[in-house]
């Protein structure tokens, strides 16, 4: 029997329903006027999506490391399930996907999140192109994510 919260499933339903609240368009109201209206609100759940983004990449680091490489698949179940859940992250944070860098930053991360579910464990591939394929494309978009994210802190902080 399959488990029903598995990470896929529920990563796939928390970006339906972001995608869903986006198009119908749903929207909680004081949810709204906090992100709309107080500059603090806007930067503290910045900053905890931003940690989000900075944790996944603890991933990396124990791979890369040989004195923690047997948490590697503690972490890899770990940034799984960060990854699942980030939808609910990046909703309390914003309800849209914005404008210019920031819809590009919003669809970059989206994309990485689907890309991240349906890994290689989805994928049931043992082709080792299949496997390179997805790893350089989940990285090259975790990096260029970080880049766009740190920007975007640096443009808040700037002009604010």
């Amino acid at each position: 029997m399959k488990k029903i919260f598995s990470s896929f499933n529920v990563g796939i339903v928390l970006f339906i329903a972001y995608l869903l609240q986006y198009l119908i368009p749903i929207k909680w109201q004081w949810l709204l006027g906090l992100q709309e209206h107080h500059q603090m609100y806007k930067r503290w759940s910045g900053l905890v999506v931003f940690l989000l983004i900075l944790f996944q990449w603890v991933l990396t680091i124990v791979r890369m490391s040989k004195r923690l490489a047997k948490h590697s698949m503690q972490v890899t179940t770990l940034h799984k399930w960060i990854g699942a859940l980030s939808p609910i992250f990046f909703y309390v944070h914003v309800m849209n996907f914005g404008y210019g860098y920031l819809a590009i930053l919003s669809y970059l991360f989206f994309a990485n999140m689907l890309l991240g579910i349906i890994n290689l464990d989805i994928i049931k591939s043992k082709k080792n192109w299949v496997f390179q394929s997805w790893m350089i494309t989940h990285v090259a978009f975790s990096v260029v994510i970080t880049f766009i994210a740190v920007f975007h802190i640096g443009v808040v902080f700037y002009y604010e």
